[in-house]
């Protein structure tokens, strides 16, 4: 290995050094007439872009926020604002920095490419949470649920307590939470969108006349309809088909119910409730030794 010697080396004598200093002091005065007014030109563009853009955001969400009837978008417009704006703070950024990087004269050839075999490393080894992050975004952007609806996901059903761009965090009925994440949920099954329906069965004795029994159903439909506690949950008149199945001296009569989201169970027990005094005050024969079924079928049903 040859061994340098300070004798080979040509060391700046007294007389170079003023045509150093003068070489420095072209470029240090060429720098700031040309390159430094482009930079601070361009780190002024790139706050003056920031500050647009949060603000546009902000009003927009502020706007979206006060046309939402109720608050439990609230948490989803302002994650999805704040994500939205991170990104394009981001993209602002990065291009204000390769630009002064470019400026200063540095080579941004190796910088990209050491920059592209790191995103590279870091994406393979979080696939998972980028699934995650993707996920939930999309959910939040095409706002397939809100906080306090009733979900299934992931084989998982219950209420939406909370949720992020990472996870959704649900309670089911017996106070149990689950956190489930973004990247597993594939199927999102809402049951409390827009509006539900519910059947109610009701059975009697087979000997019953179906007129008669269709006339009460449908008087009750009719009295709890115009219940000023139950009238603003339930959204169109109820529909009383008639009988739906017949068998072992009973006929079951089927009545469907349109409500507002999350209103179908108080709805149904106070339809119950006065289907069984509306029979009592009728002398409806019951379809057991002493019982008139009135039941539920299924889940309830949203459109």
């Amino acid at each position: 290995m040859p061994i340098l010697s300070l004798q080979n080396m040509t060391l700046p004598t007294a007389s170079h050094l003023p045509t150093l200093l003068h070489d420095w002091r072209e470029d240090t005065m060429n720098f700031l007439r040309h390159d430094a007014p482009k930079i601070v030109f361009v780190v002024l563009v790139a706050y003056v872009l920031t500050r647009i853009l949060r603000a546009i955001a902000r009003k927009t969400a502020d706007l979206h926020i006060k046309n939402v009837p109720s608050g439990m978008r609230v948490q989803q417009i302002r994650t999805l604002t704040s994500v939205i704006t991170s990104v394009g703070v981001f993209v602002i950024l990065f291009v204000a920095t390769l630009e002064v990087l470019s400026l200063l004269g540095l080579n941004l050839g190796p910088m990209l490419a050491s920059a592209g075999i790191a995103g590279l490393a870091i994406g393979f080894g979080a696939q998972t949470m980028v699934h995650d992050f993707i996920n939930g975004f999309f959910i939040l952007f095409e706002n397939q649920y809100d906080i306090g609806d009733m979900v299934r996901v992931a084989g998982v059903k219950g209420t939406v307590e909370r949720m992020s761009l990472r996870q959704t965090v649900l309670r089911d009925e017996d106070g149990t939470v689950h956190i489930v994440p973004n990247s597993a949920i594939q199927i999102v099954s809402n049951t409390t969108r827009d509006w539900s329906q519910f059947p109610l069965r009701v059975v009697v004795a087979y000997s019953e006349p179906s007129e008669k029994i269709v006339k009460l159903l449908k008087e009750v439909a009719t009295e709890i309809r115009h219940d000023p506690e139950f009238r603003d949950d339930i959204v169109s008149d109820i529909s009383v088909p008639g009988i739906d199945r017949v068998g072992n001296g009973e006929a079951e009569y089927l009545m469907l119910i349109k409500t507002r989201p999350n209103k179908q169970y108080g709805v149904s027990r106070e339809l119950r409730r006065k289907i069984k005094e509306c029979f009592e005050k009728n002398n409806v024969q019951a379809a057991g030794p002493g019982r008139i079924y009135v039941m539920d079928q299924g889940p309830a049903k949203v459109l």
